[in-house]
């Protein structure tokens, strides 16, 4: 598809949505309230407003590679900042999706140059759960149960925030753990035990 074609695209949205309702756009451009914070991946093929069947303005989204919440990384850092403490989400959620490529690459041990440090922390997700991957015989699933873990991981990070421990104390904001299933197009609530993983952490991170 020639870039002309999105352009023409837009044409046609733009033209759709005044039909149905002619303050649509500037409603729009008045602000945003967004209930949800989604983090996501960047896959081409995990359109998150698409297989949540929302609208423009109900999720305020972060994407990268596989899904990852790093401390380090500054983007993601503001982006949970600003959601919970501006935005004013009361829900966070993080998706994996099956046949990830991130998460395939950090199982594989072949060189991916500036990918190396930021598929190292899918490593550490393995190196966690090793004990419970390495039981698991079928290649598939194992790498299945690598991105369930992943999102569990990343979730726990969400928790170890600043601005999201100090939501919780005020408004009992939660975290959500889904995952994307590419052959079905559903999407999996992994349904997280959050307070049985963070029983023994909170002493560290929770914030007085």
């Amino acid at each position: 598809m020639e870039p002309d074609q999105f352009f023409k695209n837009n044409k046609e949205w733009v033209s759709e949505q005044l039909a149905l309702d002619a303050n649509y756009f500037e409603n729009l451009s008045k602000g945003q309230a967004p209930e949800y914070l989604y983090i996501g991946c960047s896959d081409s093929r995990v359109p998150p407003e698409t297989m949540m069947g929302i609208k423009p303005g109900e999720v305020f989204v972060h994407r990268n590679i596989a899904n990852l919440v790093l401390n380090t990384d500054l983007s993601a850092m503001s982006i949970i900042n600003f959601a919970v403490e501006h935005l004013k989400v009361n829900h966070i959620i993080v998706c994996g999706h099956y046949y990830c490529g991130g998460v395939q690459a950090a199982m594989q041990s072949s060189d991916m140059g500036i990918l190396n440090p930021w598929l190292r922390n899918i490593r550490d997700v393995y190196r966690l759960h090793k004990t419970e991957l390495d039981q698991i015989d079928n290649e598939e699933e194992q790498y299945k149960r690598l991105i369930e873990l992943n999102v569990q991981e990343q979730c726990v990070n969400v928790l170890k925030t600043t601005s999201v421990q100090k939501a919780y104390n005020d408004r009992k904001i939660k975290v959500h753990g889904w995952v994307f299933d590419l052959q079905s197009g559903k999407l999996i609530d992994l349904r997280i035990d959050f307070k049985a993983i963070l029983k023994e952490i909170m002493e560290i991170y929770r914030i007085g």
